[in-house]
């Protein structure tokens, strides 16, 4: 969000000495030490000597922003995955940078920080919320719909304040101006947007579905809102809009082509989708990026480092039973199978004409197995996984070209993440092994071209 000069608002207060901030966060923690759950004395201890590194040379706390409202704030934070797109890689947390390819041009992510000067510290909570929900920064400009606002419209006042507290007072402020996107005008103009809002946006906050119950209400409202999981996982209209914001539109996270990635089908699909999935499944792949179907790789990567592994057990369980309630849909167009991981072939076949099988020998067999089974968590399967299946092979071919960066579980990272082999294999190479990766083990999917890696090298050596 870009700001306009400003002082911090004078309900800021004015600077205390550290041993007044101590005695302020001691009478918080005091009101707020049963919210801080199970972590007890010890991790309030701990929650306020991370805040005070930040408020003893800060204005002080608002008297409604006790370490409570902030410590859930920072949670919430997390639920949103505001540091993935907001912390450019080396930067300092939320002062933005981060590139982002659009189908313009490329955009950068802006200072979230409460500097008031390049920041957002001149925000009063009015206009933060008005940002987050509408796209509309402090001085009137529109934010590129990048920002997920259509789905943050959905979270609720006392999230936003919440949110709000914790920015203001639970990040460390830092000067780094915002920098201008590379989008040729005039297509950098943002007068457009009022009118795209207009049509496209729904400003409503998330209600309860009645008939529901509250793990179901609770999982919709965080993948629809501070989850803003249709912004990557719904395919959008030609206007770049979500052609759908909740389950009650077909293409509700039906996967979707983004930056080189094909985000996954979330919806009961049998093949390419969560039919085979259980809840436990679910929750074991948000919480760790890794089960018995399938690994994160790409930009869920960050999802899961910086994100769902932080959320309660709850939230999770929540999750999962939301998506696991959503009827199948999308699908690839092909002719309807059902995957049968019985009637995989439980070794590898190797003709000696198969170029593909050759490859898959020389350079995948050791960590996916001769069977196409792999050794979950650790290899993921390749035999019935879904993006595997998936009639666009955009992430195959992007993750064979580019590998993945590591996934990080509290603290440790994965001993063995998928390395680049666009160095080592050409083009032709990597579309023989993928074609038929994709047609073995019962795995029925097309072939892959020499053009589509060519394109996909392409793709992703200008984007870096």
């Amino acid at each position: 969000m870009k700001t306009i000069n400003a002082p911090r608002s004078a309900s800021h207060g004015a600077p205390r000495s550290a041993r007044q901030s101590t005695r302020a966060m001691r009478r918080a923690l005091g009101r707020g030490g049963r919210a801080l759950g199970r972590g007890g004395r010890a991790a309030g201890t701990a929650f306020a000597f991370a805040v005070l590194a930040c408020v003893s040379a800060r204005p002080a706390l608002a008297a409604d922003a006790d370490a409570a409202t902030i410590q859930r704030g920072a949670y919430l934070a997390a639920v949103g995955d505001c540091a993935a797109c907001h912390t450019a890689p080396h930067g300092k947390p939320f002062a933005g940078g981060l590139p982002m390819n659009t189908p313009l041009g490329r955009i950068y992510t802006t200072n979230i920080t409460p500097n008031p000067d390049t920041g957002i510290g001149g925000y009063t909570q009015a206009d933060f919320a008005r940002a987050l929900r509408e796209g509309v920064a402090k001085d009137g400009h529109n934010l590129y719909p990048a920002m997920p606002y259509p789905s943050y419209a959905k979270v609720r006042d006392e999230d936003i304040a919440a949110l709000y507290a914790y920015f203001m007072h639970g990040v460390q402020p830092v000067n780094q101006a915002n920098r201008e996107s590379d989008i040729k005008w005039p297509m950098n103009m943002r007068w457009p947007l009022k009118i795209w809002n207009a049509v496209f946006l729904d400003k409503a906050a998330y209600r309860d579905k009645p008939g529901k119950d509250a793990a179901w209400n609770r999982g919709a409202y965080l993948v629809q809102g501070l989850g803003h999981c249709g912004s990557c996982h719904t395919p959008r209209g030609i206007a770049f809009n979500e052609k759908a914001l909740d389950e009650s539109g077909d293409a509700w996270l039906t996967g979707a082509l983004l930056d080189g990635w094909y985000a996954s089908n979330l919806t009961g699909e049998h093949n390419t989708g969560l039919g085979r999935w259980s809840e436990a499944d679910l929750a074991q792949f948000l919480k760790t990026g890794a089960n018995s179907h399938a690994s994160a790789f790409g930009s869920m990567t960050d999802v899961i480092n910086k994100s769902t592994q932080t959320m309660n057990d709850a939230d999770v369980n929540a999750i999962a039973a939301y998506l696991k309630s959503l009827p199948a849909a999308g699908g690839d167009g092909r002719p309807a199978y059902a995957y049968d991981g019985e009637a995989t072939k439980v070794s590898l076949s190797r003709p000696a004409n198969d170029a593909g099988a050759r490859v898959y020998t020389a350079y995948c067999m050791h960590c996916h197995g001769a069977d196409g089974r792999g050794f979950a968590p650790m290899f993921a399967p390749l035999a019935g996984n879904p993006n595997v299946l998936e009639n666009d092979a955009s992430s195959l071919i992007n993750v064979t070209l580019n590998g993945t960066g590591d996934l990080v579980i509290q603290g440790i990272p994965a001993p063995y993440p998928m390395p680049s082999y666009s160095g080592v294999l050409s083009d032709q190479q990597i579309a023989d092994v993928l074609t038929f990766i994709r047609a073995g083990w019962n795995n029925k999917a097309g072939a892959v071209s020499v053009a589509q890696v060519a394109k996909m090298r392409s793709q992703t050596q200008a984007a870096r």
